[in-house]
């Protein structure tokens, strides 16, 4: 019989690292600099010019963020964007311009032009309700829900934005939750955290003796660093409030020891200074801000406070267990303080897949800032976290040449990767980072293995791939960028970083074919051209995508350059078309840097769905790129919307379900989110798998197909690092195959209460599907998998 347990806190550290929040007490960041005028004004005429190159339309307005200036003219301007007023999540781009002010390329994260109404169907209050719920700690306040455009996913939904102020589980880690819900049918889709968490002369507990600027008030020293924007270094006094300035009469600061409060701020004082000259002195960026201001830098936070957290204008670190062991290490300062460098410039979304390659970035800098720096007691690695020890047993947080190292990362990418916490979807980049640099195979700061039979990679060298990597995250990484992106391969981290090779070090040289081994070797494709050295040429559209009514058509524009050697005639051609459909090409081929229109035609016996179609450019080679075509139902739009799933909250017992014998049950030793019924896997302490699952038929032509779900995971584990007990949520075909994992749980994420977890069924519209959750338990102390109130909405 299942044991009935008393509700476990929530561990601090259960995403693996580190933490960043803006809170209202806190002081604004410094502003950016301004965008460079001429840059802007020649991005501006190109735009207007060519507004399908960012899948715009005449509903939407955009504004200038920033602007960048190659030293050869050539100009990325970024832009946020709205559509009918209402600000567009996920709608960011960049036009790029060659250096006599002719288009260049964009960067968008938009798969296909937005199309919807602005009229939401749920209310203001509705929202905020939810976002309330949402939110695990203590929450001090409910922001006003706004209405605006989701497009994160690369298509755009009407929803709502809540903001939930507060305290996390832990009491002392501030939080700021933006909380997404579907403004047509309340379903809350996504949410994320503004904390991004890791997890004179002065002798550090960690870098050793070192040198620190400092300056001299009267007769005394103060740690406020005049060489590094003034940023200074202060004492919480292991409270969350006021912070005091340190001062020395010698301006010799610490002992070494943790228990002398100035070798904390030794090392964060270092840390910020280090983090500042990297950025400047390797990327030309004028500090973390870009405008030569200064990190202020917080130590002693808390009360036993096993983390440390950028706020979005300072660090925050807190004194570890028993207070003895500071989280001021190298690597964790320039971890955090490059997420503001992220956030300044690709504001890459927290969550998914782009969550991850936000987190790798600031791992990815972290372990650069340490290399160089050379701190003598502290020497550059591949590992992150490694002087802190959270895990109490001298292991590092995670490892850069093998990932999955620490028994959660991912080395590869697969279909699930995106539905990891943002800590461990990092894994795949940061892989990809380490090859790049170092290779695969035995090195000198571990052993990099390659993802199934890819080739093995020799490295480039850290002074080029941090190049690479830092001119991809400035110019082209869009908001949502993603490791894998079907409806959009031109919105990919590898697109990008390629380009960034491309302009760094030329068009298929060494460095630009190490970028592509180095993800084909954690098991990311790409669509990349074929390099060539004779003539050759590429194809793209604008717009990628479209959608139709049966009868109707939809038209894109072909475009050509030519990427080497000599222009050519390109005659173009499609294929993949549904039955019904026919494509017309005016005009039928080109001289390589021309253009031509291609139509699609559909007719009224068409089939719904949504279809791939490749255009061909034939020339001494073959191009190509894919046009996304959604053919919607009968009369147009979706057929048969509403809630699909049988019995969903449980309260008629088994009806509609497959479940293992006693999974369905309404037991008072776990309640049930509403009602009295739900289902609750293992919970047993021994060895057993158990099984619920559901048969779903998901009409096609429709624009949202929304899974959602309440879980409550309470556990008897203590470990705050290994997953020994879990719970996956698959989707399988008729035939019992499996086609995703959308998500793994396991006892790291047990909390108190429920939490409602959602995700998309899109790509299986017009398909009979089988929704399974199955829990794994090992042979002692319990885990259990509460879950309630199921829903899968059709819109």
């Amino acid at each position: 019989m299942k044991r009935a347990l008393a509700a476990v806190s929530a561990v601090l550290l259960t995403s693996g690292l580190l933490t960043c929040v803006v809170t209202p007490a806190q002081a604004a960041p410094p502003t950016s600099p301004a965008p460079d005028a001429s840059a802007a004004a020649r991005a501006a005429t190109v735009l207007r010019a060519n507004p399908g190159a960012v899948q715009g339309s005449s509903a939407e307005s955009y504004q200038v963020r920033s602007t960048k200036v190659d030293p050869s003219g050539a100009a990325h301007t970024r832009y946020t964007r709205t559509y009918q007023g209402l600000r567009v999540y996920g709608g960011d781009f960049v036009i790029h311009t060659a250096p006599n002010g002719t288009y260049a390329g964009s960067s968008v994260g938009l798969a296909a032009p937005l199309t919807l109404a602005t009229s939401a169907r749920t209310t203001a209050a509705a929202a905020k309700k939810a976002a309330s719920a949402r939110f695990a700690g203590k929450a001090e306040a409910v922001g006003t829900p706004e209405l605006f455009v989701d497009a994160s996913s690369g298509t755009g939904r009407l929803a709502w934005e809540t903001v939930v102020s507060g305290w996390q589980p832990d009491g002392q880690t501030p939080s700021r939750l933006h909380v997404i819900t579907d403004a047509a049918t309340g379903a809350t889709v996504g949410s994320y955290d503004e904390i991004e968490s890791v997890v004179g002369s002065g002798q550090g507990i960690y870098t050793g003796t070192v040198s620190i600027d400092t300056t001299l008030s009267g007769s005394t020293y103060q740690m406020i660093d005049p060489s590094h924007g003034n940023g200074r270094t202060c004492d919480m006094n292991n409270g969350t409030s006021s912070c005091t300035t340190f001062t020395d009469a010698d301006n010799t600061w610490g002992t070494g020891a943790s228990s002398n409060r100035q070798s904390a701020a030794v090392d964060a004082h270092f840390g910020a200074a280090k983090t500042f000259d990297y950025f400047k002195n390797v990327h030309a960026r004028n500090g973390i801000f870009g405008n030569g201001a200064g990190v202020p830098s917080r130590v002693h936070y808390g009360n036993n406070y096993v983390n440390a957290f950028w706020d979005g204008a300072q660090m925050t670190y807190g004194d570890g267990s028993s207070n003895s062991r500071p989280l001021v290490s190298l690597d964790v300062a320039g971890h955090e303080m490059s997420h503001g460098v992220t956030e300044a410039l690709a504001g890459l979304v927290y969550s998914g897949e782009s969550g991850g390659l936000n987190e790798a970035t600031s791992d990815i800098f972290g372990n650069m800032v340490e290399f160089y720096a050379a701190a003598p007691s502290d020497p550059g690695d591949y590992q992150v976290g490694e002087k802190i020890n959270i895990n109490n047993n001298g292991t590092p947080l995670r490892y850069m040449y093998n990932p999955s190292l620490d028994g959660s990362s991912d080395s590869c990418w697969s279909t699930s990767t995106k539905n990891k916490d943002v800590h461990y979807s990092s894994g795949v980049a940061n892989h990809f980072f380490f090859n790049l640099a170092e290779g695969t195979g035995a090195t000198s700061y571990g052993t990099s293995p390659v993802c199934g039979s890819a080739p093995a990679v020799t490295g480039i060298g850290r002074a080029k791939a941090e190049k690479i990597w830092f001119r991809a995250l400035d110019v082209y990484f869009t908001s949502n960028t993603a490791y894998v992106s079907t409806s959009n391969p031109a919105n990919t981290a590898r697109a990008y970083s390629l380009r960034a090779a491309t302009d760094l070090y030329g068009s298929c040289s060494t460095e630009y074919k190490a970028v592509q081994a180095a993800w084909t070797a954690v098991n990311v494709a790409g669509s990349d051209s074929a390099c060539s050295t004779g003539n050759d040429f590429s194809v793209s559209l604008s717009p990628t995508a479209g959608s139709v009514n049966p009868g109707s058509s939809a038209a894109t524009t072909v475009s050509t350059a030519t990427t080497s050697g000599s222009a050519q005639t390109v005659t173009f051609s499609a294929s993949g078309l549904p039955s019904g459909a026919s494509a017309a090409f005016s005009p039928a081929s080109v001289t390589s840097g021309g253009s031509s229109t291609l139509t699609i035609s559909t007719s009224a016996s068409t089939p719904a769905g949504t279809y791939s179609i490749t255009v061909n450019g034939a020339g001494a080679v073959t191009r190509s790129a894919t046009y996304r075509l959604t053919v919607n139902g009968a009369g147009g739009g979706c057929t048969a919307p509403g809630q699909k799933l049988a019995n969903p909250g449980f309260e008629s017992g088994a009806t509609g379900w497959t479940a293992s014998s006693g999974v369905i049950t309404n037991s008072s030793s776990q309640a049930a989110r509403t009602g009295s019924y739900k289902a609750w896997l293992n919970g047993y302490g021994s060895t057993r798998t158990e099984t619920l699952a559901q048969s779903v038929s998901l009409p096609a032509g429709c624009a949202s197909y929304a899974l959602s779900f309440w879980l409550h995971i309470d556990s008897a584990e203590t470990t705050s690092s290994v997953a020994y007990d879990k719970l996956n949520v698959q989707v399988l075909n008729s035939s019992g195959t499996v086609l995703a994992t959308l998500a793994t749980y396991s006892n790291l994420n047990k909390a108190t209460g429920y939490s409602q977890k959602s995700f998309s069924l899109a790509a299986y519209a017009g398909q009979t599907v089988s929704l399974k959750f199955t829990g794994t338990e090992d042979s002692s102390l319990q885990t259990s998998f509460v879950v309630d109130d199921t829903a899968v909405t059709v819109s």
